[in-house]
């Protein structure tokens, strides 16, 4: 697909939501934020303190995943054979993995995925999709609040995606879920202090990504 064309289906997509968004105030795919908080330790204050334990959590850095939240809303999200992931990527290259803006992951600490090294900061997420096998991608492009077609710096999404800023790709753990969600989801599962899994559901999907912190 040209960059003319994908201006167009973009802009074209932009002005559906921004319809749909008017007719009841509120967005076809809200924002969403998945947290996690890694390498601290509990303990026991002086003074009294309401949590789970009425303890608190010292030292602990963040993780932090913010993206749009579509909704299933009974659509066939991946399709099959040639077909596969063509409906959910919508001319883009890859998948965003969520809806408007671009995934994005923020993260205190270094972390280690797939054997490589991703240093403390901010970075675009994405999942390049082929049947039965998912990979992970996270990449250093820069995200675009809004989309602008004059920005070559940034992304819309993952409109004009190229791999050149990639800095790690992963194979991802796909699972059958015995319920669907309707709701695209990004969690952390299978936490410790310092590891845990990276994982994104919808309907009954279920990709995950091992990731540990660097020491």
């Amino acid at each position: 697909m040209t960059p003319h064309r994908i201006a167009i289906v973009v802009v074209a997509a932009a002005g559906l939501i921004a319809v749909v968004a008017a007719q009841d105030g509120r967005p076809m795919s809200p924002r969403g934020t998945a947290s996690a908080q890694v390498l601290g330790k509990w303990v026991k204050p002086q003074g009294k303190i309401f949590t789970l334990g009425q303890q608190a959590y010292e030292g602990g850095q963040w993780i932090d995943i913010s993206y749009g939240r579509p909704l299933r809303r009974g659509r066939d999200l991946f399709g099959s054979g040639p077909e596969y992931g063509k409906a959910t990527l919508i001319g883009a290259p890859i998948w965003r993995a969520g809806a408007d803006v671009s995934t994005r992951l923020k993260t205190e600490v270094p972390l280690v995925i797939n054997g490589k090294t991703i240093a403390p900061g901010e970075y675009s997420l994405f999942v390049d999709l082929k049947e039965n096998a998912w990979t992970f991608v996270v990449s250093s492009w820069a995200a675009q609040a809004k989309y602008d077609p004059n920005d070559k710096a940034a992304l819309w999404g993952a409109y004009n995606y190229t791999p050149d800023k990639d800095v790690v790709r992963a194979p991802m753990k796909l699972e059958k879920l015995a319920h669907s969600h309707e709701q695209l989801t990004w969690e952390f599962l299978d936490m410790t202090g310092a590891s845990g899994a990276l994982a994104i559901s919808w309907d009954t999907t279920l990709a995950t990504v091992p990731f540990s912190v660097a020491k």
